[in-house]
């Protein structure tokens, strides 16, 4: 019988804590287990092992950044839709270290809840490169390069790699305004 109080729910939400938490180090089902003050098995009862853990909260990461970004976008076009998905997508990064990864993988082919949760992102991103009257493969092109532009950034930003006494905010607001010009020029 499970165990009283633990759902699949519960226990994604706390191996989210638990990455966030972790600085880099893997998730394993046995740190999750001691956790929850249970045997490692009562969790198979609950999620379909690593892998299957690892999807639920790969959906969930992604359902958490598609609605951050949605809600930041909202009500806002062009500079200022860029500026704020920007700013919501390194927010997100910078709360949540451990998860944040999560959300680098595509989808697994066939994976409906995956494939629907990716969607929500790319949707948001597609809205706002319309403002800039992008569209279609153009599309593609523009979340790519932004993506990447704001991986790498909050990338290194996550790894400490920004040593230099320069303002790590004003060389992302930077970042961000050279995005926008790209775009414009697209």
């Amino acid at each position: 019988m499970p165990r009283a109080g633990l759902s699949p729910d519960v226990i994604v939400d706390e191996a989210a804590r638990l990455v966030d938490e972790a600085d880099g180090e893997r998730l394993t089902l046995s740190a999750l287990a001691k956790r929850f003050d249970v045997a490692q098995p009562s969790l198979y009862k609950h999620v379909d092992g690593l892998d299957g853990l690892n999807r639920l909260l790969t959906v969930r990461v992604l359902r958490e950044v598609g609605d951050t970004m949605r809600r930041a976008c909202t009500g806002k076009a062009g500079a200022e839709a860029v500026s704020a998905l920007a700013a919501a997508y390194r927010a997100y990064a910078l709360a949540h270290p451990g998860r944040y990864h999560y959300m680098l993988r595509a989808p697994d082919v066939g994976d409906t809840a995956w494939e629907e949760a990716a969607a929500e992102i790319l949707s948001v991103f597609d809205d706002v490169f319309a403002g800039f009257g992008i569209t279609g493969t153009d599309a593609i092109d523009a979340a790519r390069f932004l993506r990447s532009s704001l991986h790498g950034f909050v990338s290194l930003e996550l790894g400490g790699g920004f040593g230099k006494p320069q303002s790590i905010d004003t060389s992302f607001r930077r970042l961000v305004a050279a995005s926008i010009h790209a775009l414009q020029a697209w």
